[in-house]
């Protein structure tokens, strides 16, 4: 079955008081043909005592930006990492013809703006927010001093870098051999699981999706997710509540994955 996979991060060690809890509880969202192990969290802020963490923030710069602003931009140079410490940023590829896939969305205490965080060459796909975000920006040569003296952070990086390869890997494998259909049914089903509560009629999905986004997300057409959307919602495997999607017939989903 195809997921869209989620963590809960459990932290290792102690952390900054001063750190949101939204770093020990935040989830990530991408598209892969079958589940990763997340047991071992990627959370690179999870691994730094309070004094580490401190001292990390002031080698960075913070910056705020709102739903839709860029992170980073593809094509742009490198220059280090981008750490979340509150929101979400949404990271995505724009092909010769500017058709997009969105790669993943990451949350509070992962990283994105890799995969050369030491700042070499050009990123090779974009990052903007998803929610209004807090952002800390550690440029490649102050990483590079942190790790050297800080074996935690050198870890947490090395695990984010292992986890991001799976994901991105496990979504290319997901798209040479699901269909579109598959994939769409497929991210329904996780969405249940990680968003989905139980009500008279069916199972909703609390988190709000436009068709853009599903599309993006599993490597589709908006018309495309729009007419099967329509064409679900006609067998009544589906249903349109205020914007958000209420699943009826979960088995036929799952049916359509398997």
């Amino acid at each position: 079955m195809i997921n869209a996979n989620t963590e809960l991060t459990n932290g290792r060690g102690s952390r900054a008081k001063s750190a949101s809890d939204d770093l020990l509880s935040a989830s990530a969202l991408y598209l892969s043909e079958s589940l990763i192990d997340v047991s071992d969290s990627p959370n690179i802020i999870s691994r730094l005592s309070a004094e580490d963490y401190l001292q990390v923030r002031s080698r960075g710069r913070e910056f705020d930006v709102e739903p839709g602003e860029t992170v980073f931009l593809q094509g742009e140079e490198h220059d280090g990492i981008f750490i979340i410490e509150t929101g979400s940023v949404r990271t995505y590829y724009v092909g010769p013809s500017g058709r997009e896939i969105t790669l993943a969305y990451w949350t509070p205490g992962h990283f994105v703006g890799g995969p050369e965080v030491f700042g070499r060459g050009t990123h090779i796909w974009s990052g903007e927010a998803e929610q209004s975000s807090r952002i800390l920006h550690l440029s490649g040569g102050e990483l590079q001093n942190l790790i050297e003296k800080m074996p935690p952070l050198a870890l947490g990086v090395i695990e984010g870098l292992v986890f991001k390869g799976k994901c991105y890997s496990a979504l290319v494998q997901m798209l040479g051999t699901r269909s579109v259909v598959e994939r769409l049914a497929g991210l329904l089903l996780t969405l249940c699981e990680i968003e989905g509560r139980e009500i008279e009629g069916g199972i909703l999905i609390d988190r709000t999706f436009t068709h853009e986004q599903l599309a993006n997300l599993v490597g589709a057409t908006r018309q495309w997710v729009t007419k099967t959307l329509e064409n679900f919602c006609n067998d009544e495997t589906l249903r349109i509540r205020d914007k958000k999607i209420l699943v009826v017939r979960k088995g036929e989903l799952r049916r359509l994955t398997e």
